[in-house]
């Protein structure tokens, strides 16, 4: 793995971006669940969910010069990296930092609302892209333009907050014919949805999704930096 950044990008490390943290931890969702990971938060986010665990990350943060994110992930001495927010791609040198990171030979997620074109995001990273529910109060943000660009590195999340969000989300899956695509992960939401209803109603429905609970909350409830 080389830490360095390309050459061919250096001229554009001079470029900044905005960070809230970068820290060490355990991948706690999708597909990557459970490898030791570096996450890089960037900060700020146009969306404002109603049960977003990050409002921490809409303001502050201090700026870092790409080349130093990345020398900063090498500190760590994992494979994995996530960049996540806020809304990463809220901030548009957020694409250079991803290609900074798989040409330094990381294996690069992307953990995004869903709300902004990604398109331009390197293909050799894996987007996790939310599609907000209902519930979440910020459904009329999501980009449908967006799901026919997910490929097989790709996965979609549903964060889901009733039964009313359930069928909302199968009804998307299957209109959108999703889990021909990519992964399909379904999640409930924390204090409004039994993890144990939800997986009751994939079985019942034989929805081809995968149920999912996020890992870093089971074992650190919402603490930032874990």
């Amino acid at each position: 793995m080389n830490a360095a950044v390309p050459s061919d990008i250096v001229q554009s490390t001079t470029d900044r971006l905005k960070i809230t943290e970068i820290f060490l931890s355990l991948q706690g969702e999708a597909a990557s669940v459970g490898w030791p990971t570096v996450f890089v938060r960037l900060t700020g986010c146009p969306l404002r969910c109603q049960y977003c665990d990050t409002a921490y990350a809409f303001h502050g943060g201090d700026w870092w010069d790409i080349a130093d994110i990345v020398a900063e992930v090498a500190k760590h001495g994992v494979r994995h990296v996530c960049v996540t927010g806020g809304e990463p791609l809220s901030q548009k040198r957020c694409l250079i930092l991803l290609r900074a990171l798989c040409d330094a030979g990381y294996d690069v997620s992307l953990e995004t609302s869903g709300a902004i074109d990604i398109a331009d995001v390197d293909p050799r990273v894996s987007r996790v892209l939310d599609i907000k529910t209902p519930a979440s109060a910020e459904v009329a943000r999501n980009r449908w333009e967006n799901l026919p660009l997910l490929t097989a590195r790709d996965q979609v999340k549903f964060v889901l907050c009733g039964r009313d969000d359930y069928e909302w989300a199968r009804d998307i899956v299957s209109t959108h014919k999703l889990s021909e695509r990519c992964d399909v992960l379904f999640s409930p939401s924390k204090s409004e949805l039994s993890p144990r209803d939800l997986a009751d109603w994939i079985v019942a429905d034989r929805l081809p999704v995968r149920f999912q609970m996020q890992l870093h909350k089971l074992l650190w409830n919402d603490e930032p930096g874990r």
